[in-house]
């Protein structure tokens, strides 16, 4: 059984990940989604495991300290991060696990797993993005120009990313994401025993 593929998906606010995930989720019964950890307060709704695993700071850090975090951040005076364990656990079974981060938390994951396959979903242009984020019609002009400012921030970091996906359909974003799963798990330094199992079975 071959290792799972370790594959880290930002975005900027309003670029559709969540929608795209959800569908590709619905497709592949082999792909796991990394739970967060944090130090914050759960939400109405939200529960332990689910949504966040929801930790004391200094949980959070001792396991900071035990190197058992695969990225971390803080933010607004709370830590968000990446427990380890259970991606490994998964990726050891031979599934795929996706992390949903931002491009801080993308760098963190380059360093600590330079095979991750890493993904930038982009909106077909900014206009499209203002678009989106007004459409939502849950936040103040001054909002939506705050995150247009942090999504322009984002989009100069994507040279740091293995590939883009343009979201200009949800259909066609998600056949291109199954394509760049499919072509890494047939690159050759994944699977170093290949050469050895054809010979063996000539």
């Amino acid at each position: 059984m071959n290792k799972g593929l370790l594959i880290v998906i930002s975005s900027p606010s309003g670029g559709g990940k969540g929608t795209i995930l959800k569908e590709l989720f619905k497709r592949h019964e082999n792909l796991r989604m990394s739970v967060s950890a944090t130090t914050r307060a759960p939400r109405p709704g939200e529960e332990h495991g689910v949504h966040y695993y929801f930790i004391t700071k200094e949980e959070f850090q001792k396991n900071i300290d035990d190197g058992a975090m695969l990225e971390y951040a803080s933010y607004v005076n709370n830590f968000y991060g990446t427990p380890k364990a259970p991606v490994e656990a998964w990726l050891n079974e031979g599934k795929d696990v996706i992390l949903e981060i931002e491009v801080q938390g993308g760098r963190q994951i380059k360093t600590v797993a330079p095979d991750c396959v890493s993904l930038f979903i982009l909106p077909p242009s900014l206009e499209v993005l203002e678009e989106r984020l007004r459409g939502r019609g849950t936040e103040t002009d001054e909002v939506v120009r705050k995150r247009l400012a942090q999504a322009e921030g984002e989009i100069k970091c994507l040279r740091d990313y293995d590939y883009t996906v343009i979201n200009d359909t949800v259909e066609q974003a998600v056949a291109d994401i199954e394509a760049i799963i499919t072509a890494e798990k047939h690159r050759v330094s994944r699977d170093e025993t290949i050469v050895e199992r054809i010979l063996n079975h000539a």
